[in-house]
């Protein structure tokens, strides 16, 4: 079977934990090459992997240029993805990007233009658009069993310690930006349509270091067409929590844990007075995620999590933050997706246990 080569383009937490762990499982994808400013943690990383090619950032368009690669998963700083993702589509090299997609509108809507010109993949990293039990959750309200959707609440937090990448303000960092990403793209695709205005408010406790740069807290209410509204409140100072709900006019039903990568996934609906719960094995979502982009490429087709899905939180994001700022609501302009997660998507691999972390 052939295989799509992949470049792990920063070997920070997020590729050791979980992507590059998740890829020899998934039978069309292999790594071939790591870019990474620690030529250390990328001598141990690739020895573990069998990864033949180390480079720096420097060497990266040469790592390009060097037919050892066919697509690049992206995991820099907020602040890097545009720059990186277009020298690989300009090379011909897909992208696999961590969300959030990039820090401006703008900068999506370049990124999607370079992919575009160069006949290129790019898809935004959101692991939960494979995930079996994500995906019945839609699927549940899709087919009308809770009635019409009418609200999602949704909670995500934990504690973040300080010197986390995450409290970086020239990265973009923040609650929002990390973590209430998933919020914001999951009640999109819950009530499958686009926001049209954005209320917000934010908290940033005195005294408290971990929050000189980004905010506490970030609480934001979406408003949909048809009366629908979306609310969530997204911190790194409290207690670790991350669940939703959907309540509709026949029912209801709520996801916990919604969003994180290390538990599996619970449905609980609840109709006419009857609830149900229903449990899901525990997957490894970054394999999933690997095994459809590959696909994905091999096969010729866009992804469903294309750069339009990512652009789409960017707007979504920026205009909560300006919501907050000023305290005044705030337009969101739109087009409808025409795509959302469905079962085809869904791709179901054991939990890897085998990974270095440095």
């Amino acid at each position: 079977m052939k295989k799509v080569r992949y470049a792990v383009v920063g070997t920070g937490w997020i590729s050791q934990i979980a992507f590059m762990p998740g890829i020899p499982q998934t039978g069309n994808s292999e790594m071939t090459a790591i870019v990474s400013g620690n030529r250390a943690n990328a001598e141990a990383l690739a020895k573990f992997y069998g990864i033949e090619h180390i480079y720096g950032y420097e060497q990266y368009d040469d790592m390009l240029k060097s037919g050892h690669v066919d697509a690049v998963y992206i995991a820099l700083p907020n602040s890097m993805h545009a720059d990186y993702t277009i020298r690989a589509a300009r090379a011909g090299i897909h992208a696999l990007v961590e969300k959030p997609l990039a820090v401006t509108v703008a900068e999506c809507e370049a990124m999607i233009a370079a992919a575009d010109k160069a006949g290129v993949w790019l898809m935004t990293a959101y692991r939960l658009h494979s995930e079996p039990g994500t995906i019945e959750a839609m699927d549940i309200i899709r087919r009308g069993e809770i009635g019409e959707p009418r609200l999602f609440s949704s909670v995500f937090s934990f504690p973040v310690k300080s010197g986390n990448h995450r409290l970086k303000a020239e990265h973009w960092g923040g609650p929002l930006q990390d973590i209430g990403v998933y919020c914001v793209n999951a009640v999109r695709h819950l009530f499958s349509a686009e926001p049209t205005e954005a209320i917000a408010a934010i908290d940033r406790p005195p005294g408290d270091p971990r929050f000189a740069e980004v905010e506490e807290t970030v609480s934001a209410t979406l408003r949909f067409p048809g009366g629908r509204l979306g609310h969530f409140v997204a911190s790194f100072g409290g207690d670790d929590i991350d669940q939703y709900r959907v309540v509709g006019t026949e029912g209801q039903i709520e996801v916990s844990p919604g969003f994180r990568l290390d538990r599996a996934i619970k449905l609980t609906v609840t109709r006419g007075g009857q609830t149900v719960e229903r449990a899901f094995p525990q997957y490894d979502q970054f394999s999933g995620q690997a095994a459809y982009f590959s696909d994905c490429i091999l096969k010729g087709q866009r992804p469903e999590p294309d750069g339009g899905d990512g652009l789409a939180d960017v707007a979504i994001m920026r205009a909560i933050e300006e919501a907050a700022l000023t305290g005044r609501p705030q337009p969101i302009r739109l087009a409808p997706r025409e795509r959302h997660p469905s079962a085809d998507m869904a791709r179901r691999f054991p939990v890897v246990e085998r990974r270095l972390m440095l």
